[in-house]
């Protein structure tokens, strides 16, 4: 098996606390993390990925929005010059400790933080790099 997602989600779960846009999101973000951090491999995709996944029966969702795609341009861009390979749709990739480690520390420095850029939830991802990332579930 592996976990659908989208580029700049390989951002997003890096600070993910527990908190999202509704209770269903972040039951499943919850089995999104558990299965990364049980090393699950994840595949790259172009569109809404498995952490989208229940919010796609709303009337609009904002993963559908051109918005969410540059965010995955621009995360891919960043996460690929950090990882020193391209990200692209169709990409495989284990999130290891140390993977992780490196991607942390290039947040915090705000190497790839540019795909955060207007994100609603910049603001508590900041605390969560300042606290040193120490209440993330991944």
């Amino acid at each position: 098996m592996t976990v659908k997602l989208r580029a700049h989600h390989l951002l997003c779960l890096l600070t993910y606390v527990g908190k999202g846009y509704s209770p269903a999101f972040t039951a499943n973000y919850d089995k999104v993390v558990k299965r990364l951090g049980e090393s699950e491999a994840v595949v790259i995709v172009a569109g809404p990925d498995d952490v989208c996944a229940p919010l796609l029966g709303e009337p609009e969702p904002h993963c559908l929005r051109e918005s969410a795609a540059e965010r995955d341009r621009m995360a891919a861009r960043d996460v690929g010059a950090l990882l020193n390979r391209p990200i692209q749709a169709g990409d495989r990739l284990v999130l290891d400790a140390p993977k992780l480690a490196g991607m942390r520390k290039a947040f915090s420095a705000g190497l790839t933080r540019q795909a955060c850029s207007g994100c609603e939830w910049s603001g508590l991802c900041d605390t969560v790099a300042a606290s040193g990332f120490s209440d993330t579930y991944l």
